[in-house]
């Protein structure tokens, strides 16, 4: 005879929650393991009780059933602030990438800032912003490529629309701008096709919403 013991696995909830490792919201589905006794690998008597864990269906890791409880509305709402204060700096940085800034720079900011991601700024609050960027010496480049793995699409879109906006705020680019751009582009995964939809869709916008107000 072959005496043995397994753990049988059920699911016994599913839903959406806040994954804190996706930092985002995710399908999930709540699973019960318990211990049996098994007779050639057969499950015959339960040895123990249930232990219930959270199993995200984005990333796959398990939590502890405590996760369930975090507030989903506040953490959304958390990172969707996060998400405008870094496109706003990224906007600056854009600006600043050939290390001189213009009035018309700095009202496209202003524009982009109050009008387009709803986000509050005067101009003593830019020029701190922008002089912080500039102590600090960090591109635009490496600033992207450090966050932008936790921008969804449509954060992705929108910081690339903001980031034009404010590039191509004096009509025409400059080349250190163009680039930046360019490699952002790369970085975003964007393809032509799309990065050039972005564009456009940024040009409407300026027409639209920032143009002469």
């Amino acid at each position: 005879m072959i005496i043995g013991t397994m753990n049988l696995t059920r699911t016994r909830d599913s839903g959406q929650f806040f994954c804190p490792t996706c930092e985002g919201t995710q399908p999930y589905r709540l699973r019960a393991a318990r211990p049996f006794l098994t007779i050639y690998f057969i499950p015959v008597i339960p040895i123990g009780g249930k232990e219930f864990h959270v199993r995200c269906g984005g990333c796959r890791q398990k939590w502890d059933t405590g996760v369930l409880t975090l507030d989903l509305a506040a953490e959304e709402a958390l990172r969707a602030e996060e998400a405008i204060e870094e496109i706003l700096r990224a906007s600056v940085l854009v600006v600043l990438a050939d290390d001189v800034i213009s009035e018309a720079e700095i009202q496209a900011l202003l524009k982009i800032s109050n009008q387009l991601l709803q986000r509050p700024l005067e101009r003593e609050e830019l020029g701190q912003l922008c002089s912080i960027a500039q102590q600090r010496g960090v591109r635009v480049i490496n600033y992207v490529r450090t966050i932008s793995h936790q921008w969804s699409p449509e954060i992705s879109r929108m910081a690339l629309q903001c980031m034009f906006l404010a590039a191509s705020a004096e009509g025409e680019l400059q080349p250190p701008q163009m680039e930046g751009l360019l490699e952002i582009q790369q970085i975003l995964g964007l393809r032509d096709e799309e990065f050039q939809n972005i564009i456009e869709e940024s040009l409407l916008i300026e027409e639209s919403v920032l143009r002469d107000r």
